[in-house]
């Protein structure tokens, strides 16, 4: 579980990062969790762009991919998630205590 400062630090390093996956309305499937998985291996921290033609709340959608790729959810604002979980390779963030 993520701590409020370190859910800012990793709020204030994903201000930069532009979203990698989108969701649109075939919704959240195995695949897209598999490929999320993938990402946050190689990134750590990743967002997400849910589009207007998805039928799922956007914050059932973030829970959903959270939960599938067993990542933490940072943040979802407007109809961007961003999600981050700990590389087991290859660590390239070292969050504050």
């Amino acid at each position: 579980m993520l701590t409020g400062k370190q859910k800012r630090f990793l709020r204030s390093e994903a201000h930069h990062l532009n979203p990698i996956f989108q969701v649109g309305k075939g919704g959240v499937n195995q695949n897209l969790i598999k490929q999320i998985e993938d990402a946050l291996e190689a990134r750590e921290l990743i967002k997400v762009s849910v589009l207007k033609n998805c039928f799922e709340d956007r914050h059932e959608v973030a829970e959903e991919l959270a939960e599938g790729a067993g990542a933490e959810l940072v943040q979802v604002i407007g109809n961007v998630i961003i999600l981050y979980k700990e590389s087991e390779e290859n660590k390239k963030l070292v969050l504050p205590e």
